[in-house]
């Protein structure tokens, strides 16, 4: 048997190729406005997941890229970089305003073209995410191959306006209870985005106000890119140049070991039709819909609470590396 030979350490735009040559481990990045580290590593099996630009994730509201063990796309990443792909995991604040999360990814996708030296990004967004994506897809599309929104509350949440509104009712709500609550969720979140790698303001009530019906509107009349015109059909396909993907559940209770699905049923109350729990069926539509009925909640759509999803419905895994297939087939 040949011996084999050690290979020097090679690091380009988040790939690790070590020891052995006849092995490679890849790595994904963690990254947040004070830039990018490795976050993780997984040994590449395949090139099904390889696109040509590398993938980019945004967190939804109250996410992080992770906090101690538990990443919020969970399995999700090791999943893609074994199959071939480049992935870069974002930060953003867990609670503002779309277009201050928007400006934070949008320096972090800038920060990553110059690490790769990629032309392009595909990015991906679950929930809050979606309105990342879309913002940083409308101001630099050149630089944009895709945008994929997962549960993304395009059109808002019924949640959402049932919330804020109650926050705002005289004494109980805006003088009194509502900056209460407001000042503790945002320190709490300021310390998951420590825990996490970088201190970010949070503003929980302008991130309510974001994903309301009105407020998921007015950011729409500025980044109408892929938005579907119809009630519930599906948007532009390709729009000043840049591809437009999504999916999303309509399930609530998936799996009772998940202490989350019981608050899920809960929100899911709150919304007229189908729905993830936090996100009508029709909301989540953004381009060319790949499915918009899958058996999960808003939390299995990321493979949350730490994988326990419906186990009848297939791993939220494999759609990411399907999506990261149709993306490599599709040049991009």
């Amino acid at each position: 048997m040949k011996n084999r030979i050690l290979t020097p350490l090679l690091l380009t735009g988040g790939l690790l190729i070590s020891g052995w040559a006849s092995a490679t481990v890849a790595t994904y990045q963690f990254c947040s406005t004070d830039g990018c580290r490795t976050g993780g590593s997984a040994t590449v099996t395949s090139d099904y997941a390889k696109t040509k630009y590398p993938i980019v994730f945004a967190h939804g509201m109250a996410g992080f890229s992770s906090a101690g063990p538990l990443q919020y796309w969970y399995g999700i990443s090791p999943d893609l970089v074994a199959n071939g792909a480049n992935v870069f995991v974002t930060q953003e604040a867990s609670f503002n305003s779309s277009e201050v999360r928007g400006e934070q990814l949008l320096n972090q996708v800038q920060q990553i073209l110059a690490i790769t030296g990629a032309a392009k990004v595909n990015l991906i967004g679950h929930s809050h995410g979606s309105h990342s994506i879309r913002y940083v897809a409308g101001l630099i599309p050149n630089q944009v191959a895709s945008a994929t929104a997962v549960g993304g509350p395009n059109k808002g949440s019924p949640v959402a306006d049932v919330i804020y509104n109650l926050s705002k009712i005289p004494v109980v709500g805006s003088t009194i209870l509502a900056p209460v609550i407001s000042a503790g969720v945002n320190a709490f979140f300021s310390l998951v985005g420590i825990s996490s790698g970088h201190y970010y303001d949070q503003d929980s009530l302008a991130g309510l106000n974001s994903l309301t019906t009105a407020g998921s509107a007015a950011f729409t009349a500025n980044f109408p890119a892929g938005m579907p015109t119809s009630s519930c059909g599906e948007g532009a396909y390709v729009a000043n140049g840049v591809r437009y993907y999504s999916w999303g559940g309509t399930s609530k209770l998936t799996n009772v070991l998940d202490p989350l699905d019981a608050a899920l049923v809960l929100t899911g109350a709150l919304i007229p039709g189908d729905s993830d729990g936090l996100v009508p069926r029709c909301s989540s539509h953004l381009g060319q819909v790949i499915r918009d009925n899958y058996a999960q909640n808003h939390l299995d759509e990321v493979n949350q609470t730490l994988g326990l999803v419906n186990i009848f419905a297939g791993s939220p895994v494999t759609l990411y590396r399907q999506q990261a297939n149709r993306l490599k087939v599709a040049g991009l």
